[in-house]
């Protein structure tokens, strides 16, 4: 188990037919040599998961990452109105090409393709 800092890049959408380097995420969290979320070391650490969010003409946000009854959420703010789900997070490999789609607080699900990771 590595904890790893995690880029993920907005892939192809209608919108933008080449994805968009500009719309991404910086994750952290404990991966096991398989790429898969390490869950006891989440939950023996779980103030190490962070998030930082990089959207252009809006300030960065900064949060953590909470595992919850429903999944994986990227949370900003104490409650859940500002929270982004995660599909699949517990169980699909982070791997460097893979995909992840993250449904926003506005309900929008973006597909996002992980595009670097590098061990902490």
């Amino acid at each position: 188990m590595t904890w790893t800092t995690i880029r993920l890049e907005l892939a192809r959408t209608p919108a933008f037919p080449r994805g968009s380097a500009a719309r991404s995420y910086v994750l952290r969290l404990p991966l096991t040599g398989d790429g898969v979320v390490d869950e006891k070391e989440y939950r023996s650490h779980p103030e190490l998961a962070t998030v930082r969010r990089f959207w252009p003409n809006e300030p960065d946000k900064r949060g953590s990452l909470l595992r919850t009854a429903e999944g994986w959420v990227l949370s900003y703010e104490p409650g859940e109105e500002d929270d982004e789900r995660i599909f699949r997070l517990d169980s699909h490999p982070i791997l460097p090409g893979s995909y992840l789609t993250l449904t926003e607080a506005d309900g929008e699900r973006l597909p996002f393709m992980v595009k670097a990771l590098a061990a902490m």
